[in-house]
């Protein structure tokens, strides 16, 4: 006697499953890549003597010569309170003496200034950005009319850490 024993799968899942592995075949070549190319790869062996420097063919250019120095001691400032703090032009007029300015006035500022600023004109400019690091003031800008352009002008909004 003959024993049949086995799975009978419904037709539509044995196309399915026809389908699928033929779909994944059509994937696979799809989106392989090319064979690889191959390179040759030659060594050159270089000779045992030490080359010789060349001089280069840029003129380099020179260098530029470093700015002077500020001399505190002949730069003339002058400090304005625009606050309501009494003698406080007259403190960091001390100060910014003690330190070498030359400093030649104090006095009180009428006007708006939005925080404390050392105005400078422009061939002061780096004596101006010196007086306001010394000071531990945090603005500068150039100076406007009525200010003098032959020196630097604090203007002072409060007091100074």
């Amino acid at each position: 006697m003959r024993d049949e024993r086995g799975v009978v799968f419904p037709s539509p899942v044995v196309i399915l499953s026809v389908v699928a592995v033929a779909m994944a075949g059509i994937a696979f070549v799809a989106t392989r890549d090319s064979a690889p190319e191959e390179k040759q790869i030659s060594t050159i062996s270089q000779s045992e003597t030490t080359p010789t420097p060349t001089p280069d063919p840029t003129p380099s250019k020179p260098p530029k010569p470093p700015k002077p120095q500020v001399d505190r001691s002949k730069v003339y400032v002058v400090v304005f309170n625009n606050s309501n703090v009494q003698g406080l032009a007259g403190r960091v007029a001390a100060r910014a003496t003690q330190i070498g300015w030359q400093v030649v006035g104090s006095d009180n500022w009428y006007g708006t200034i939005p925080t404390s600023t050392v105005y400078y004109p422009k061939r002061l400019q780096r004596a101006g950005e010196l007086l306001a690091l010394d000071l531990g003031i945090q603005r500068t800008a150039p100076a406007v009319d009525p200010m003098r352009l032959d020196r630097l002008t604090v203007i002072l909004t409060g007091p100074l850490d």
